[in-house]
Parts: structure tokens; C-alpha cells; sequence
């Protein structure tokens, strides 16, 4: 559901980042606010923002077919990262994988970044942790409401931001793309994509419920570890390598619902703007990503897909450790 800035114009490009970094914003004080509070929990986090993020990166690479569509679909993340880390943390790793994505490998647009960053990362942090996760998990955990609660809201953040990306295209007034049929597309195909993110994550909480269950943001449990924090890290990481660098080379040849649903309306995912200040937020994309499209050259290989996906895991790895760390190093100091 990347969105290229061919689909958008300068003034909604402007807006959307305004959005995302004021939310961004409020993120950044919220963290400084329970670093405060806890140093202990925060250094914990360090190491789990850092693999967390990786994993989500790698598993954003393993587009999954739906069923009689000719589409695909993808992880977003959001409600997964928000629910290990905190929403307000697990906004700021999303922002993070979604601008090594577009810097590095070209996969959405510089302009389209705040778009990208509300329509997928706003919504899974936020609206499915707090509105949908939360509630539900509460009262009483258990992983059959784990997966209730993940299928939940992946399916309704997935169908907002899905409807987002249509708004943001219609009130730009670039593609040609009837806003009925648009929507028409897209919410049908992202439902059946937000259900699949929905079995995936809670998979993934599940198999932490079971092992580290305090990891789980909003849960009281007083279930007994079966592993060490190290070791569910390692098995994390492990996951996001093999992801990353081999299964990926599987993934999907397919359009993703969002090409998908272009190419059905217009025929065609591509669109061009005479917009100057889109030319040059091209220019600086083309300068930036050493690895368009997730390849090592113009040409599509194996080893330059397995190569980008190690290459983009563990530098979306040292980033978001690096933010975390210098979020905790900046408390000591006001200490």
C-alpha cells in the first residue's frame, strides 16, 4: 500500500507530512515521558525496537497471493510493532522502516511519505492498539482473544488506511481514477489482505504470549517465561534474516492491492506529473536508493533480492536501536 508521489499533489503531500510529524511529534514526548519513568524498561526496549523493526522490514518483502484476484498483499506492521513496543515507540519504528524503504529502495514515494506513514502506521499503532487491542486484552488474555483482537484491527486499520490512500488520490486530482470504482477495489482486496496481517501477527503474539508474556503492551500476566528475552531476540532475528535474505525470493509476483486495484480502473499503475517539485523529489530518490526495487542494478536477480533484504533489515535494525538509545542517553542527561 506504498503510495508513489505520481498519485499525489505538493498540497496533500504538505498536509499528510504535517499530520504524520505532529503525531510523530507527540510520540517522541510520550517515549521521553516513560523513559522517565522507567530507564530499566526502556533499556530493555533497546534491543527488542531494534530486531522488531528489522523483522517487520523483512516480512513487508513477503508478498502473499489472495486467492483468485491476480493480487497480492503484504505486512503492514503497525498493530504488530505497537503491541511489542508501545504505540508511541512502534509509530517511531514504522516511520523508520517506511523512510529507509522509500530512501533506500525506492518502495514509495518522498512526497507520499506522510501519507504512507498515516495511512500505515497511524492507524495499526494507534487506532488497533488503543481502540481494538487494548479493550479487548484487558480484562482477560488468552491466545484465542490474541488472535481475535489482531485479526480485528489489522482488518479495520488496513480498510481505513485503504480508504485513506483513495481520499489522498482523489483530492490530489492527478490519476485518473474514479473515486467510486477506486474504492470499489481497494476495500475488498485490503480486507482480505488485513486478514491475512491479522493471522500473521497473531501468530507472532501468540509465540510471545507463550515465551515472554510481559512483552505484551497492556497485558497483566502473570504466565511463567518460557524462554529468556535473549532468546526470543534471537529467534526473532533469526526469522527476519531467513525472511529477509531467502523467502523472500518466494514472494508473490503479483501486483499488491494497491497496483492491483490501479492497473484494474485505469490499466496502468504508473502515472506522471508535471509537478516540478515531484521531478525533483524523484531526482533526490534516484541519487538516494542504492538498491531500487529491492535489486542490486536495473535487472532483477537473486542475489540482489536476498542481498537487499539482509542489507535493509539490519540497517532499519541499527537505526531504530540507534533512535532508542539516544532517546534513553537524552534522559540520563536531563537526570
Amino acid at each position: 500500500m506504498h503510495m508513489s508521489d505520481a498519485l499525489i499533489n505538493p498540497a496533500v503531500a504538505g498536509t499528510m507530512f504535517v499530520l504524520s510529524a505532529a503525531a510523530a511529534g507527540v510520540s517522541i514526548k510520550k517515549i521521553h515521558r516513560e523513559s522517565a519513568d522507567s530507564q530499566q524498561s526502556v533499556a530493555k526496549k533497546i534491543p527488542l525496537t531494534g530486531v522488531m523493526s528489522a523483522f517487520v522490514f523483512a516480512a513487508q518483502m513477503l508478498n502473499f497471493t489472495i486467492p483468485g484476484t491476480g493480487s497480492s498483499g503484504h505486512l503492514c506492521g503497525g498493530m504488530l510493532l505497537s503491541v511489542l513496543l508501545g504505540p508511541w515507540c512502534g509509530f517511531i519504528s514504522m516511520i523508520s522502516v517506511l523512510l529507509i524503504q522509500a530512501l533506500f529502495f525506492a518502495d514509495g514515494g518522498l512526497l507520499a511519505l506522510g501519507c504512507n506513514v498515516w495511512n500505515m502506521a497511524f492507524y495499526g499503532c494507534f487506532v488497533g492498539s488503543f481502540i481494538i487491542w487494548k479493550p479487548m486484552i484487558s480484562t482477560r488474555v488468552s491466545k484465542a482473544r490474541i488472535m481475535a483482537a489482531s485479526i480485528i484491527a489489522c482488518v479495520l486499520t488496513l480498510q481505513m488506511g485503504a480508504f485513506s490512500v483513495t481520499l489522498e488520490t482523489l483530492i490530489s486530482g492527478i490519476a485518473e481514477l474514479p473515486f467510486k470504482f477506486f474504492v470499489a477495489a481497494m476495500q475488498p482486496i485490503h480486507l482480505a489482505i488485513g486478514a491475512v496481517e491479522g493471522l500473521i501477527t497473531g501468530a507472532v503474539l501468540c509465540f510471545i504470549y507463550e515465551t515472554r508474556s510481559e512483552l505484551l503492551w497492556g497485558v497483566n500476566s502473570s504466565k511463567k517465561t518460557r524462554m529468556t528475552l535473549a532468546s526470543v531476540l534471537v529467534v526473532l532475528a533469526i526469522c527476519a534474516v531467513v525472511m529477509g535474505g531467502g523467502i523472500s525470493l518466494l514472494a508473490s509476483e503479483h501486483p499488491d492491492g494497491l497496483e492491483w486495484s490501479m492497473e484494474k480502473i485505469a490499466g496502468t499503475s504508473e502515472f506522471e506529473s508535471e509537478s516540478l517539485v515531484l521531478k525533483k523529489a524523484a531526482d533526490i530518490q534516484d541519487m538516494t536508493s542504492v538498491m531500487p526495487d529491492y535489486n542490486l542494478g536495473k535487472e532483477e536477480t537473486v542475489a540482489g533480492k536476498s542481498a537487499s533484504g539482509l542489507f535493509g533489515s539490519l540497517i532499519v535494525f541499527a537505526f531504530t536501536a540507534g533512535v532508542a538509545m539516544i532517546i534513553r542517553n537524552k534522559n540520563k542527561k536531563v537526570e
